[in-house]
């Protein structure tokens, strides 16, 4: 699989809306490997009674508006010298108490998002309680954060902590060239770091949850766009059985349908065919050139020499033909197969999922003219296209019909019938529970152009998960927000989203093939007639490993 040449530059708000939440940059400190922790002048104190001694050694945090946080925590070593590219490895002891008061170090990515960063000694995460959660074993939800497996920040979980009663776990994982480079040098298996840092995490919350007030036999784990994504790994992953028991998958299905132009991210959504571990050989080996380890006696050792910011420059956005894999392969240890495979033909954890789309979302260019439209269509779609231009003709849709038309195309094509077909896929072996996001009224993203109607967009159900400080909701929305907070540390708790302040949400089956659609003002109600309005009978037949 060789990768395609961008013709559109990659948007910058576009991964913007691909970020899991929306989070302040964090600070520059990292926990030292030494065996002694040590925290910068501008730390906070840690307040009393928050004393947790982990696997490695005590950490304090601090409390604020009956939240306690401890951040930061090294849970995997330093990825760096002879680890860059290779398995987490444990994180080294330490015997000083360590004041977990900072947000630990950004994976490195480039600039521009407010998550730039070029320190890769970042494998540390946050851990928020109810205060004083002492020795109760709360449910537990890990945050995967999104922004294409090339940019992105967890947010602060402290809304779900304090209006849900969970305990909130929230990672840096490695993105980009540093988490999925696959090279014959680097090892058979090699790629696909940033699961591996997933699953470290899930270790550590396993080993050392209990004493921050958690249930280490009651772990969701959730994440939008390529955090949703990272779910559907997770729960495909033969090495990621066991570590955690029910996941959200929000937004994972994205990716563009045919895999053409227009596009901004290589392959790596819940649907889409994976480069193979031989042909992500062969691209790295064109990446190792570019970056003047081609002809290097030990390749490997010559790639973790490269400074991180060439890196980061040589592979940009991974859609030239010597940019390396910066998104995920079928390494054959850690993704056995595509995860549309796996759903497919049930190799799957025994977990229980809450998996779906926003009915608008798009990740490609908009069409602002009907030459625009009629371009792009062609361009995505190749000889597909009369059958595409005669399901949405132009005089179906309001004014500007061409945007309104080419981002319903774009939305049915890449999220909204995949997205249902993973519905259907995975409910022949596990518990599913499905959604549609139709809120087409919800506060407006900076990244939207919000001056065309943008619908139902990317992962808008973040900003009801971790709303913004000051954040002003009219009380439509706010009735959406309180539920869906509701449904999710429902979920989390007891493996159903039907919860008080909610409707009945039943699992989806073949036989009661029943999906929410989460609409605000309390208005939300099952619907199985997504397939028909979206043209999913067409689409389907397009889909990776159902054609």
């Amino acid at each position: 699989m060789e990768p395609k040449k961008l013709r559109w530059p990659a948007i910058i708000a576009v991964a913007a809306a691909a970020m899991m939440f929306t989070a302040p940059p964090s600070a520059a400190r990292t926990s030292p490997a030494s065996t002694t922790l040590t925290k910068t002048a501008e730390a906070a104190e840690c307040a009393p009674g928050t004393t947790v001694n982990t696997d490695k050694g005590p950490v304090c945090g601090t409390v604020s508006n009956g939240v306690a946080s401890w951040l930061g925590i090294r849970y995997a070593a330093p990825p760096v010298g002879d680890l860059r590219w290779a398995p987490p490895a444990p994180a080294p002891a330490w015997t000083s108490t360590f004041p977990a008061t900072e947000r630990g170090t950004n994976c490195p990515q480039a600039d521009g998002l407010g998550a730039g960063s070029t320190n890769e000694d970042c494998l540390n995460l946050n851990v928020r309680a109810p205060e004083n959660a002492g020795s109760k074993r709360l449910p537990v939800m890990v945050q995967i954060h999104g922004g294409g497996f090339r940019f992105g920040t967890p947010a602060d979980g402290s809304h779900l902590v304090r209006s849900g009663d969970v305990i909130s776990v929230e990672l840096h994982y490695r993105l980009g060239i540093f988490g999925f480079m696959s090279h014959k040098e680097l090892g058979q298996n090699s790629g696909n770091y940033a699961f591996q840092d997933q699953q470290a995490a899930l270790r550590w919350v396993q080993k050392n949850i209990t004493k921050f007030g958690g249930d280490p036999g009651n772990v969701t784990i959730f994440g939008a766009s390529a955090g949703g994504s990272s779910v559907c790994a997770n729960a495909v992953s033969p090495t990621a059985k066991g570590l955690f028991h029910k996941g959200i998958a929000q937004s994972g299905e994205y990716n563009s349908l045919l895999g053409t132009t227009n596009t901004s991210w290589q392959p790596q959504d819940c649907k889409s065919e994976l480069p193979t571990a031989d042909e992500a050989h062969r691209i790295n080996e064109r990446f190792a050139a570019a970056v003047g380890c081609g002809d290097a006696a030990d390749t490997a050792a010559c790639l973790r020499q490269v400074p991180v910011k060439t890196l980061l420059d040589k592979s940009g956005n991974g859609m030239g033909p010597d940019q390396g894999t910066i998104a995920p392969v079928v390494d054959g240890k850690t993704l056995t197969m595509s995860m549309g495979k796996a759903l497919a033909t049930g190799r799957i954890n025994d977990v229980t999922l809450m998996h779906g789309v926003d009915r608008d979302e798009t990740q490609l260019a908009s069409a602002n003219s009907p030459a625009d439209y009629q371009r792009m269509v062609r361009e995505q779609y190749g000889r597909y296209a009369p059958q595409v231009f005669a399901r949405y003709p132009l005089d179906r849709f309001p004014d500007p019909s061409a945007f309104i038309a080419y981002r319903t195309i774009v939305a049915d094509s890449n999220s909204v019938c995949p997205s249902l077909l993973n519905h259907r896929r995975m409910s022949r072996y596990i518990n599913v529970y499905a959604y549609q996001s139709d809120n087409a009224d919800a506060p407006p993203a900076s990244f939207l152009d919000q001056t065309k109607p943008n619908g139902a967009f990317h992962v808008l159900l973040n900003q009801f998960l971790s709303p913004r400080a000051g954040a002003q909701l009219t009380p439509n929305q706010q009735a959406f927000g309180a539920q869906i907070t509701a449904q999710w540390t429902g979920f989390a708790r007891t493996g159903s989203p039907t919860v008080k302040g909610a409707p009945l949400w039943p699992r989806f089956t073949r036989h009661n093939p029943d999906v929410m659609s989460l609409a605000p003002a309390g208005d939300s109600e099952l619907t199985r007639e997504i397939a028909r309005q979206h043209h999913c009978d067409f689409w389907d037949k397009l889909t990776p490993y159902n054609r």
